[in-house]
């Protein structure tokens, strides 16, 4: 059973930095694209990075050069590093874990979620 597991949220003043980690089991990463997707309240949920297994990034324009993800697959691990939070990146942040699945519907995993508030 994969489960993924994030940590690192919390209340931070704007202009401040989080450090959010994804620990994966029951599964290696390492053959698989990971992302960090987010949900404000009253909105969709919505794609912030993501990396694939080759190490490529991409990230939406919101956070393009304030947010870097990386990962560890001798850990298990994603990260998403956030420097120079706004209040509007205030959201529940969530890990997903994204297997194809080349005989049919690609299998999505998510974490639970952990919530970051950005204080102005």
């Amino acid at each position: 059973q994969v489960q993924l597991v994030e940590s690192g949220g919390g209340l931070v003043q704007s202009g401040g930095s989080l450090r959010l980690s994804c620990a994966a089991s029951g599964r290696s990463i390492s053959t698989n694209t990971m992302g960090w997707y987010r949900q404000a309240p009253g909105k969709q949920r919505e794609l912030v990075a993501n990396i694939t297994n080759g190490g490529r990034t991409n990230y939406a324009d919101s956070v393009k050069g304030r947010f870097t993800i990386s990962r560890d697959d001798a850990k298990n691990t994603v990260y998403l590093q956030m420097n120079s939070l706004k209040p509007e990146d205030t959201a529940v942040y969530y890990c997903n874990l994204l297997i194809p699945n080349p005989f049919g519907a690609a299998r999505n995993y998510w974490g639970r979620g952990t919530l970051v508030t950005v204080s102005s």
